[in-house]
């Protein structure tokens, strides 16, 4: 370990510790070590040492003694932790050194106490871009089952950030399985909005790595699976001026026919996860529509048109459209239009759109593979498509690329609850048998400003609803969040407020950076200062699963996500030659 000091404590504050080298030889020899993001090493007047990241060097001109001209150099540190008797570093900077106390600059000894690996912090993240030769570990536990916000603008290596910690939780390296044999007991489910993840996870046959991944084709999301607010949020519009009549009317119809197909449920509510007939309550409200009063003595029911009277509106309006009788004031035929007679005409067109819609066959027309629909007793296997431990997948990828944008943030807001729901319960049934939660689910939201923004936007309402609650509860049951966003400023900040540990890539947007820096600690958020001027795949990494702060290269994953980047330096030749405009134009109308 160095002796020789390079200069000495000018100031001291919580803030910033700033350190004077007024030796222009001694500033020349030691250039390297003093570099923005490096590390000092600076006596307490005690055997410990308070270890400090440099965030600005400041050189003043002036003149000595006989007027020659003389250098001066203020170097602004913040502390970061303390290495006590120069053996073991603490993320802890209690005692701070006073002005006069000596400073040395970290050499490699300090370094790799610093970044020391043991049992607690194993899990490589990278290597530490001041000092390449040195490995970034962090504490495993404490990164995934908190909370992780990646944030970097386009190009900045994102992608490849999140696809390179995921390999090493599933075992991926070089293209090859290390758990071959085995599994882990963790699961991640990935909202792939471009599909650029399917890549990274797709290895050889021989190496028995399981994908489960689910586009618009394989994905099976039964509507009768949605909560009130889902539902609402798919068929009312909230702005219309009898919202209030179509949602009491179609609550009421949903809560009927769930009791008419699952007579055996007591206690239906709106929210109650089972089986119900879209296409029936469409019927329901179609009659509700029409419904014409009988007004002759002892009538005041819905009257048909053979003069039925409707004695519940239950047993007859979910099977067929009914046929009423005519509105008349004449004493012998006296009827008068029902409650709703006429009002919901723009409701029940929106329903019967949304019915013909094959766009949304996921969702409204979702079928096993015997062509029967799904039913409440099937709710096990439509769990199963994203709890992939069930059936040897840790990875699963929901392929968002292909989903309608009108249903985005519904697709989102159900699998996310679906999920949260279910690590609810196993972790209160693993409790009750004295036992710890032992499948951990991670859901990493990729570009997640498309469905979880910042502004209280109507359409993204249920998508931020669900994915905020697991922001705020989720880490109790088992269940964890990365956010991965190019535009930080654009991300509900209650999601971004309960992440723990922060990877920044390079950020170029004032906003960005300003919001990033809000959001670091007071101890590291002099760091940030470094955003825009970060290389691809350099990030500053800050967090509880971080020993202390720092900057950090980012090695590529192997097989890397599907980049979407266009060739612009190949030579002009023949176009449309591989891709024709007919291949183009026939996908284009698939979707």
């Amino acid at each position: 370990m160095s002796t020789n000091s390079i200069g000495q404590v000018l100031s001291c504050s919580p803030e910033a510790i700033v350190v004077l080298i007024d030796n222009l030889k001694v500033f020349e020899e030691h250039k390297a070590a003093l570099q923005v993001g490096r590390y000092l090493r600076i006596a307490q007047g005690n055997n410990d040492f308070t270890v400090a990241v440099i965030r600005n060097v400041r050189g003043v001109l002036g003149q000595d003694g006989e007027g020659k001209p003389k250098w001066q150099f203020h170097i602004e540190c913040q502390a970061v932790g303390t290495l006590v008797d120069g053996k073991s570093f603490e993320r802890a900077s209690v005692l701070l050194p006073v002005p006069t106390e000596p400073a040395f600059p970290a050499d490699k000894d300090t370094i790799d106490k610093l970044f020391a690996e043991d049992t607690d912090y194993q899990f490589p993240l990278g290597q530490l871009s001041m000092n390449k030769a040195t490995a970034m570990k962090i504490h495993g536990d404490r990164f995934f089952s908190k909370h992780i916000a990646i944030v970097g603008s386009t190009g900045s290596g994102k992608s490849c950030t999140v696809a390179r910690i995921l390999h090493d939780v599933v075992g991926i390296a070089d293209e090859k399985n290390s758990n071959i044999g085995k599994q882990n007991n963790s699961h991640v489910v990935i909202f792939d909005i471009h599909d650029e993840y399917t890549a990274a996870f797709t290895l050889e046959k021989k190496q028995a790595f399981t994908l489960n991944r689910l586009d618009i084709d394989s994905l099976q999301l039964p509507y009768w699976l949605m909560n009130s607010e889902e539902l609402e949020s798919m068929f009312i519009e909230s702005n219309e001026q009898n919202s209030h009549n179509q949602v009491s009317q179609f609550k009421q119809a949903v809560i009927l026919n769930k009791e008419r197909h699952n007579p055996g449920i007591k206690e239906m509510t709106y929210d109650t996860p089972v089986y119900f007939s879209i296409a029936e309550v469409y019927r329901y409200i179609e009659n509700m529509n029409r419904e014409v009063i009988g007004r002759l003595t002892g009538e005041n029911k819905p009257k048909l048109e053979d003069r039925t009277l409707v004695e519940d509106r239950k047993d007859h309006y979910f099977g067929q459209q009914c046929t009423f009788v005519a509105q008349s004031t004449a004493a012998q035929t006296k009827a008068t239009n029902g409650p709703f007679n006429g009002e919901f005409n723009r409701f029940v067109s929106r329903l019967e759109t949304k019915l013909a819609d094959k766009r949304l066959r996921f969702l409204l027309h979702p079928a096993k593979l015997d062509g029967k629909p799904f039913k409440t007793e099937d709710f096990e296997k439509i769990m199963k498509q994203f709890v992939g431990y069930l059936n040897k997948a840790n990875i699963t990828i929901v392929d968002l690329s292909g989903i309608p944008f009108e249903v985005l943030s519904i697709t989102v807001s159900l699998v996310s609850r679906l999920i949260f729901d279910f690590c609810f319960h196993y972790s209160k049934l693993r409790h009750e048998k004295d036992a710890l939660n032992d499948v951990p689910v991670m859901i990493v939201c990729e570009e997640a400003h498309n469905y979880i923004p910042q502004k209280d936007d109507a359409a993204y309402r249920s998508s931020r609803k669900s994915l905020e609650r697991v922001a705020k509860e989720g880490r109790k049951y088992g269940l964890s969040l990365m956010v991965v966003s190019q535009r930080p400023s654009e991300v509900s900040e209650t999601i971004f407020a309960q992440c723990n540990n922060f990877l920044a890539l390079r950020l170029t947007n004032n906003a960005d950076q300003n919001y990033v820096r809000r959001l670091f600690p007071d101890n590291s958020s002099g760091i940030t200062d470094i955003l825009p001027n970060l290389a691809p795949g350099e990030c500053v990494v800050v967090g509880d699963a971080i020993l202390l702060p720092a900057v950090v290269q980012m090695p590529l994953p192997n097989p890397e996500p599907y980049s979407q980047s266009v060739c612009v330096h190949k030579e002009w030749k023949e176009p449309w030659r591989d891709v024709t405009f007919a291949d183009v134009i026939s996908r284009w109308r698939k979707e």
